[in-house]
């Protein structure tokens, strides 16, 4: 049977010479793996060109239970993105996020809201001319609400450390590594809280900035099992450095 349904592109992997494995975070069956015939052709139905990371599609699919490959029948871009694949920066931090969500929503089932704010974050992030260089730090704490482990709010003045490990503020050092001091993690609060229209009053130097990635890089660490060392952020800090 055929289905209508919208995805989002996290991993295409080479299956034969012409063929490829596309694995698509989707609005209605969560994360599916799709075989898609043909996209180095001159005319590919689908070609390989929005089948990159990240990319939003409208899919015609067909789908069977229990099938751990899937088929595509039609996949065309919606929207087309506009300054993403062509601007340096906005790519870079776009190869960054697809490598932490594939890490971090790769068991993933379905769930509309968690959908929906990759959805609309990505066409956000293309259309903004005012390109802030704290987006990804903001999108990644506020993704965190939907992989249920957001950092709850500091309640008393005398708590001045975040525990990574707990997700929360306490007055004392935690006996283990895994925190970061209150100057820090009211960075955290701020980039949690912010809408990504203002970010750009949010003023962060390089150093704090390169600071604040390690530690949500921790913060997933140790939040999502099977997360694994991340290795383009290295790429990411010399771009935005």
């Amino acid at each position: 049977m055929l289905h209508k349904t919208r995805g989002i592109v996290l991993k295409t992997t080479l299956y034969s010479e012409s063929s490829v494995i596309v694995q698509v975070f989707t609005d209605k069956f969560g994360i599916q793996s799709y075989l898609i015939n043909g996209v180095k052709k001159a005319k590919a139905k689908i070609p390989m060109n929005v089948l990159q990371p990240l990319h939003l599609l409208d899919l015609v699919v067909y789908h069977k239970m229990n099938t751990q490959i899937q088929r595509v029948a039609e996949a065309r871009p919606s929207p087309v993105f506009r300054s993403i694949p062509y601007h340096v920066i906005k790519n870079t931090i776009v190869q960054f996020l697809n490598e932490v969500l594939y890490k971090s929503i790769r068991q993933q089932n379905t769930d509309e809201n968690l959908f929906d704010f990759i959805y609309n974050a990505m066409i956000w992030f293309d259309e903004t001319d005012e390109l802030s260089i704290n987006f990804h730090l903001a999108f990644l704490l506020k993704l965190s609400r939907f992989l249920g482990f957001a950092p709850h709010a500091q309640t008393r003045t005398d708590q001045k450390y975040f525990d990574l490990q707990e997700g929360d503020f306490t007055s004392i050092p935690p006996i283990h590594p895994n925190f970061i001091h209150k100057t820090e993690a009211d960075y955290f609060l701020l980039l949690f809280t912010t809408p990504f229209e203002r970010l750009n009053e949010i003023k962060i130097d390089n150093k704090i900035r390169r600071l604040i990635l390690d530690k949500i890089l921790v913060y997933y660490m140790l939040h999502t099992a099977s997360f694994g060392q991340i290795k383009s952020h290295q790429i990411l800090e010399e771009v935005l450095s």
